[in-house]
């Protein structure tokens, strides 16, 4: 049967849409003639041969606490040894993933660069077409390949650089999005640190909301993605995503946006203050944490250079953006993006973003609702916990959290200045804190973490960038009257 290639927005429409989307949404029939909609785990494995690819694996039993990466096991293995693994076939070979009982854990080929895993087989690449969201020319050298197991999920984060185009290929995956207003809600953290990934405390599925409490009143955003659909993640967007299905595969590229020099300046100071704290040992600074992908860490030299590299890569990103006959800053607009004059010439006629049958908002759940998104390509529909057709795994995270705020409201009513900063990289840790299980804050012992969740808060952070920024503007500045 012939595929109908016809798409429902031209490349213009859609990068209008996208200059306009201030919140996550999914497009439905974009990706029709994709060959990358052939990539599932069966067709990966006869193609990848015995291609050794690194998986991370962790236990299915809830903690309250996030299971970081730091926390997980990891192997090396064939994806035909995965795809074994999950068919708990008796005799079969599942290489190193005999340690591991397939009843306890999830295993996830993460953060995989196609660029990299396929480089012996570059045609490849171009089974994933960007190009049809605006991007000419952008295509599998420029994403990543995720493929997991039901329960394979990754921490809530934020993600420093850019917005995000999520292709689901295999499977289901559920998306737990909450906007950048929310940071605070979160309690971010950057332990374990990750260039580019800010983490937070909370366990979003199980939210310890005793220790947490400012989260009950975070706005989430749910939907459940199917294979062809494509996720819009918008910038500084949290987010929470967990395989619903047996075998799930996704392809992922973020997209560049000029306010990300501004953000490498971020990142670059975070860098240079968690190594300089973390690198000194004390009692308290003996925990993971480096995130198992990061190379290693740096000396205090280098992270300077990389200050500096950065401020200087801001400083002419800003002289080259600007209009010598307008001495103002340059403009930018809601998503990060310098606006330009013919941008002034395009907005002058009001848009809308045309939400319908091809491009779904995902809006945010209400307040003590049990009923989460599901995006089919019918259109949009309410799912209910409990309310499972053919077997198929229904939302069920909207009513835990429900129930977890409606417990505690009925306990009683949490401070929010009572909120620690306090990061924990996994259930043990947390249980050796000094203040684990104390009501009492006057006896709340300070550690590392803790302080470091202050001093790299990203609003901290942000505004020492700025003060960075406006020291090195005006030391090339000539000599003026003050």
């Amino acid at each position: 049967m012939a595929t109908n290639s016809i798409k429902p927005f031209s490349t213009e429409e859609i990068q209008r849409i996208l200059h306009h989307l201030q919140q996550p949404a999914v497009f439905i029939n974009m990706t029709c003639d994709w060959p990358a909609l052939r990539w599932t785990a069966e067709n990966l494995s006869a193609c990848l041969g015995d291609k050794l690819i690194r998986f991370r694996l962790g236990r299915k039993e809830g903690m309250n606490t996030p299971l970081f990466e730091t926390c997980c096991s990891y192997v090396e293995a064939k994806l035909e040894h995965f795809l074994s693994w999950t068919r708990s076939q008796s005799g079969s070979d599942v290489g190193p993933f005999s340690d591991f009982p397939n009843a306890e854990y999830w295993a996830y080929a993460d953060y995989k660069y196609i660029a990299i895993l396929f480089q012996d087989q570059p045609s490849m690449f171009e089974d994933v077409k960007w190009s049809a969201f605006g991007f000419e020319g952008r295509n599998g050298r420029e994403s990543t390949l995720w493929i997991g197991t039901e329960g394979a999920n990754t921490p809530c984060h934020l993600d420093s650089y850019g917005c995000n185009l999520v292709l689901q290929i295999q499977g289901r995956k559920r998306w737990h999005l909450f906007p950048p207003d929310d940071t605070s809600k979160l309690y971010p953290t950057r332990i374990p640190y990750e260039e580019s990934s800010v983490f937070s405390q909370v366990d979003v599925l199980r939210p310890d909301l005793r220790k947490f409490p400012k989260f009950q009143r975070a706005r989430v955003h749910t939907v459940t993605l199917e294979p062809g659909q494509v996720l819009y993640v918008p910038r500084h967007w949290w987010h929470y995503v967990e395989s619903v299905d047996p075998v799930t595969v996704s392809v992922n590229s973020w997209i560049e946006l000029d306010m990300d020099d501004v953000a490498r300046v971020d990142e670059a100071v975070s860098k240079a203050v968690v190594c300089a704290i973390k690198s000194v040992p004390s009692d308290d600074n003996a925990d993971d944490w480096l995130n198992p992908t990061e190379d290693g860490v740096t000396s205090h030299n280098e992270n300077m250079q990389y200050v500096n590299l950065a401020v200087r890569a801001w400083a002419q990103r800003q002289k080259d953006l600007q209009d010598p006959r307008d001495p103002r800053p340059a403009k930018r607009d809601a998503s990060g993006q310098i606006r330009r004059n013919s941008d002034s010439i395009r907005e002058s006629v009001p848009f809308s973003v045309p939400f319908g049958p091809h491009l779904i908002p995902v809006r945010c759940q209400q307040e003590g609702s049990s009923q989460t998104m599901e995006v089919t390509p019918e259109g949009v529909g309410l799912k209910f916990p409990g309310n499972r057709a053919g077997g198929s795994q229904d939302c069920t995270v909207s009513s835990e959290a429900a129930a977890a705020v409606r417990l505690h409201q009925a306990e009683h009513e949490l401070s929010s200045d009572s909120a620690q900063c306090g990061a924990r990289d996994c259930a043990n840790q947390t249980s050796a804190s000094p203040s684990s299980g104390h009501e009492d804050s006057r006896h709340t012992i300070i550690t590392t973490n803790d302080l470091l969740d202050c001093l790299v808060h990203p609003d901290i952070i942000s505004r020492v960038t700025e003060l960075l920024l406006e020291r090195h503007t005006g030391s090339l500045r000539t000599t003026a009257p003050f």
